[in-house]
């Protein structure tokens, strides 16, 4: 049976943390000039109805990295503009390719997919959950700060689906986590009491940012309006005008408190130019490390898938 990756509620946290150990690895020894051809002779499809620099060209460079292949496939190129059912594209491309990155709007599409498919199906963003990111972000704070089980992360900002993936992490991970975001902007709230339910430390909904950063080690945000929410961006200014990650909150925080974007940044709305470009910055790197941690879960998944 193939093993897919569609929220990261569905691994242990034993599971999760090996992407990341492994991530860590393949960054060592590709920084040391050690090439891998694990996949090779392999080739993965990538279906992204939602386009994106950043996750296409990691995707990419680490599926030729690990010595294997890519098609690429936007909206348009698919039958899915033409309503073509997604339980024969997925019957079809299984016969073509050996797993699948997709990037869509509902969940339930990567889950149908899933459903019908004989490869992996791995998701690369939907409308609730962006695991993958989440991992990448997650390898960044090891490196960074140490084990996170001992880590507070605050999030603020929108209750998106970075929220909703960051919430899943700490019931799994055993981190203590608390979101910040206004009334009407929370996380999804099964999501939210699931992981609540089961968590080691706290999972905290708070509507002050300064209280969310009070005590964390990292602090973390995301644009304020999604692909797809662009009629709604000013009201979402005028909403999320508190909740920008400046200087000012960066005051109430520890001194050593670092700060993630999973980018595009707008600065100006939900950072300043003056966090990001900063010394508690650490973007660039978590941008960086999206590349090592699809590595990882593109051997995982196609070497055995």
């Amino acid at each position: 049976m193939a093993l897919h990756l569609l929220s990261l509620a569905d691994f242990s946290g034993e599971d999760l943390a090996a992407y990341i150990d492994r991530a860590i690895v393949l960054k060592k020894e590709a920084a040391a000039g050690l090439r891998h051809d694990s996949l090779a002779g392999k080739t993965l499809g990538m279906i992204f109805e939602k386009p994106s620099t950043r996750t296409r060209v990691s995707f990419e460079a680490a599926m030729y990295g690990l010595g294997g292949q890519v098609i690429y496939l936007s909206g348009r190129d698919t039958q899915l503009a033409r309503n073509e059912p997604l339980k024969d594209m997925a019957r079809v491309m299984s016969r073509y390719v050996d797993g699948l990155v997709v990037r869509t709007f509902g969940q339930e599409v990567v889950e149908e997919l899933a459903a019908y498919a004989t490869i992996p199906v791995i998701n690369a963003l939907t409308d609730l959950h962006h695991p993958c990111q989440v991992l990448s972000d997650i390898m960044t704070v090891i490196e960074k700060r140490g084990p996170i089980q001992e880590l507070v992360i605050a999030w603020v900002g929108d209750g998106n689906n970075m929220a909703n993936s960051w919430i899943q992490a700490a019931a799994r991970l055993g981190f203590e986590l608390v979101l910040a975001c206004p009334a009407d902007y929370d996380p999804d709230a099964a999501i939210l009491a699931a992981a609540q339910a089961e968590a080691r430390r706290p999972i905290s909904l708070v509507r002050d940012p300064r209280e969310a950063v009070a005590r964390a080690d990292v602090i973390n945000t995301d644009v304020w309006a999604s692909m797809g929410q662009e009629a709604e961006e000013a009201e979402r200014r005028e909403v999320f005008a508190p909740f920008q990650v400046n200087d000012e909150l960066l005051a109430q925080a520890p001194a050593d408190a670092i700060v993630l974007h999973c980018l595009p940044a707008h600065r100006g709305d939900e950072i300043t130019a003056a966090v990001i470009e900063g010394p508690r910055s650490v973007v660039f790197d978590q941008a960086e490390n999206k590349l090592h941690i699809h590595k990882a879960i593109l051997e995982r998944h196609l070497a055995t898938g």
